[in-house]
């Protein structure tokens, strides 16, 4: 009983009270400040932080730093890695904290207080797309690691970001660069009384055999409405794909390290979003948005293993409506004491989402097909108290989700609810101006695909499967530190996390695949230092243990989970009107299987990036993939087919190379 009034109470109030997503925002003055580009320069801390791992990066106001994809903007986030093992349309792979997060399954990103990760995805759930993004419109990035903040609810386990765009430019631009392998984009940003417009065209063959064909716009318009900042992206989006390969193809000589098995793999993506927000101080914020959302993804990664005659390509396709709103309000009954209440809902309608068999992206057998809605609400409260040199937070979130799917199997439609509480602690203890403690412990969850918590059996084997939950809570600590003084700034992150289950809809199979329990164990280091006004170095490192917990009998290490991430940077200007800056990253090993018997290598990239100005016109050269790494972006050991081999396949590594480098020049003039 208790239970249902919870489930009840929180629907109830959710629509009426939201909350967002984010920290509190002070807007930066941009004017009073003469322009440096930096790499990911992070901002003070001390004295506002609640724990040792989470910043405010000032990224889009000034940095010019060279990316190859929109997603690796990501990456300023210390620890976090941003990979991609097929077309520069489809969302990034992404890992941090000993976790492969697949397409965002435990790290949440939103965009001006709207939610980018997508629930019950067709092609994995917490489906993270940030190709839409424009990177020069994003003037700040906060971001958070573990399950300490009340704030911030589904797919946040191993940590959040809030992405905030500009309110007005600096300044109105337009920008063109052209590189390698037909590379061309055009990006403009115009001030338009109190908001912007801007504009990103990408085209983009590639470096690979097969043609990228990469076409994408993305637009953004920003304007403030009686107190509202009113807030409209449009993003579309076509490629086609080159997907990993086996390397005995690569060592047998058939198949270069370029190349691919299935010329028409590729997808085609769209992406509408308006939304608006009230959010007058610091005390209280309400957002209100809306999401139209279209993919179809072509993928063949056994090639001939299931089908010996058409190949093994198949459809990914879905269409949904998102609608959701979030709010919070502030009180502060004491000098010592702050309380703020929040609240969320939100409501996915997803349907038709699909899997098919095809052959050159034509259909030929339907695998599974369902319409489902997924309704959720969430309440929260943190009660923060201050005195002195000490604070201290606790936080209580419960949220609710129902879900009601409608398969083309009916033994896999159904209804289900789940209802979960997250309690939250923080402590911060300020030795002195320079140095500061924390202690941090509490609970997140990420949601299950509505489809596993309903179905009864496979839909391609139909077999009798297993029901699963539609929450999977996690719970985690971590003590840590910080130092700032002068240019010199540093922290250090020992940090503990164990998920109940990493139970995952299998978008590739129309399955949902089931997971021990696990455990992971971290240390995280960064340090900025600026030894001089116009340079700049900053590191980062993250080191994991991660295994599945009890004694599984094929092994307890976790395919794909990093053991090591590196990341560094450099800025400098070299001339009155030159900066030159370079960053590099490095990602360590990772089992591939459960034994740890096949083992993927370490990879390193290094960027380059010179920008010289001459006055209103800056002109910029990017040297991608400095040094030619040949190394993987992501690998993988699974089976797979080629013609004229064993029925049963053969079990290979599979990887997606590194983009050879690459040249890119742009020219920007700023009015």
């Amino acid at each position: 009983m208790l239970r249902t009034l919870t489930i009840a109470a929180l629907f109830a109030l959710a629509p009426i009270s939201a909350f967002a997503e984010v920290a509190d925002e002070a807007p930066i003055e941009t004017g009073a400040v003469e322009e440096i580009y930096v790499w990911g320069k992070r901002e003070g801390r001390i004295g506002e932080a609640t724990t040792a791992s989470e910043g405010q990066v000032s990224f889009g106001a000034y940095s010019n730093r060279p990316l190859l994809r929109p997603g690796e903007l990501a990456e300023v986030v210390p620890g976090l890695a941003a990979t991609q093992h097929s077309g520069s349309g489809k969302a990034n792979q992404f890992f941090l904290r000993g976790f492969n997060l697949d397409h965002g399954t435990d790290f949440s990103i939103s965009l001006d207080g709207v939610p980018l990760n997508l629930r019950s995805h067709a092609h994995g759930q917490g489906y993270l797309d940030i190709n839409g993004t424009t990177p020069e419109l994003v003037q700040t990035i906060d971001y958070r690691k573990g399950p300490y903040f009340a704030q911030v609810g589904d797919f946040s386990a191993a940590g959040t970001a809030a992405f905030r765009t500009f309110d007005t430019l600096p300044e109105s631009f337009i920008q063109a660069q052209v590189g390698e392998n037909r590379f061309g984009r055009v990006v403009a940003g115009l001030n338009v009384g109190s908001g912007l417009l801007g504009l990103d065209l990408t085209t983009s063959d590639g470096p690979w055999v097969r043609e990228e064909n990469l076409r994408k716009v993305s637009a953004l318009g920003r304007f403030d409405l009686a107190g509202w900042s009113v807030t409209a992206l449009a993003y579309d989006a076509k490629w086609d794909s080159t997907d990993q390969i086996p390397r005995r193809a690569l060592r047998a000589g058939t198949l270069s390290r370029l190349g691919t098995i299935d010329t028409t793999d590729g997808g085609k993506t769209s992406r509408f979003i308006l939304s608006a927000r009230r959010h007058p101080d610091a005390d209280s914020d309400l957002v209100v948005y809306l999401q139209r959302y279209k993919l179809n993804l072509w993928s063949n990664f056994t090639y001939f293993l299931d089908d010996p005659v058409n190949g093994d390509q198949f459809e990914q396709a879905e269409s949904r409506w998102i609608a959701g709103a979030s709010g919070y309000r502030t009180w502060r009954p004491s000098e010592s004491w702050t309380v703020r209440l929040g609240a969320e809902t939100r409501l996915d309608d997803i349907g038709p989402i699909g899997l098919y068999r095809t052959r050159v992206r034509q259909r030929l057998s339907t695998d599974r097909r369902d319409e489902l809605r997924e309704l959720s609400g969430g309440v929260w409260a943190t009660a923060a108290w201050a005195s002195g040199p000490f604070r201290a937070s606790l936080g209580l979130r419960a949220d609710a989700i129902h879900v009601d799917v409608d398969s083309g199997n009916p033994l896999n439609s159904g209804e289900a609810t789940d209802a979960l509480l997250s309690p939250k602690l923080t402590l911060a203890w300020r030795v002195s101006p320079s140095v500061e403690l924390y202690a941090d412990a509490g609970r997140g969850f990420h949601s299950n695909d509505a489809r596993g918590a309903v179905q009864r059996i496979s839909p391609t084997t139909s077999d009798p499967v297993e029901k699963v939950p539609l929450f999977a809570a996690a719970d985690g600590a971590e003590l840590g530190a910080r130092f700032e003084q002068g240019g010199f700034s540093a922290s250090v992150a020992l940090w503990a996390l164990r998920l109940e289950s990493e139970l995952v809809y299998v978008g590739d199979a129309g399955d949902t695949e089931s997971t021990d329990g696990t455990k992971r164990l971290g240390v995280e280091v960064l340090a900025s230092w600026s030894p001089r006004p116009g340079l700049n170095f900053d590191v980062s490192g993250a080191a994991t243990r991660a295994r599945y917990r009890g004694d599984p009998p094929d092994g307890d290490r976790i395919p794909n989970a990093l053991e090591y991430v590196i990341t560094a940077g450099a800025t400098a200007r070299v001339l009155p009107d030159g900066v030159l800056q370079a960053n590099l990253r490095r990602l360590g090993p990772a089992p591939l299987i459960e034994d740890d018997s096949a083992r993927s290598k370490s990879a390193t990239v290094v960027n380059l990036a010179y920008t010289h100005t001459f006055g209103p016109v800056a002109v910029t050269l990017d040297v991608l993939n400095l040094l030619d790494s040949r190394d993987n972006d992501i690998t993988y050991f699974y089976a797979s087919r080629l013609p004229g081999e064993p029925a049963e396949g053969v079990e290979d590594i599979h990887f997606h190379p590194i983009e050879p480098r690459q040249v890119r020049v742009g020219l920007r003039y700023a009015f």
